[in-house]
């Protein structure tokens, strides 16, 4: 049996899925730290400093929420872009604003709010920039695979 997605699901997937590992990467980079560190402080934002002690069981946490969150931000722009087609047409320039749009909101409220050990207001600006750049990246990535499967297909 054959599983057909549609042009929106597709993009959803490959947008949600690609730029989220791709971001674990970045992320790894960046920090100069192992993917499975960056897993357990991704995981950390449920389980506290707790994630750092517990093993591959909060890497895979924190996997499963990496991508869990990046399916969701695909969904949110994916399925904008139906209804704004502007957004899938002009994809280099509105994947740059989704980006620091998650960025924003990223680091100045969803870490915050979790129980993630980090203070998102130390303000270091090469890590500041690092950042900014990785979250334009996964907005390109998004807004790539959204014009891809919604206006080329």
């Amino acid at each position: 049996m054959q599983t057909k997605f549609s042009s929106t699901q597709k993009a959803i997937l490959a947008g949600g899925l690609i730029a989220g590992t791709i971001d674990i990467g970045s992320a790894a980079l960046i920090n100069w730290a192992s993917p499975i560190l960056i897993l357990r402080a991704i995981a950390s934002g449920l389980l506290g400093v707790a994630s750092f002690r517990d093993g591959a069981a909060s890497a895979f946490l924190g996997l499963f929420l990496q991508w869990f969150m990046s399916l969701i931000l695909a969904a949110i722009f994916v399925l904008t872009a139906r209804r704004r087609t502007i957004l899938a047409r002009d994809w280099k320039l509105w994947g740059l604003i989704y980006g620091a749009v998650i960025f924003a909101v990223m680091n100045y409220i969803v870490v915050p709010l979790s129980r993630a050990p980090f203070d998102p207001f130390i303000f270091i600006p090469v890590k500041f920039l690092e950042n900014l750049i990785a979250m334009f990246l996964f907005g390109w990535i998004v807004a790539f695979c959204t014009y891809r499967c919604l206006v080329v297909q």
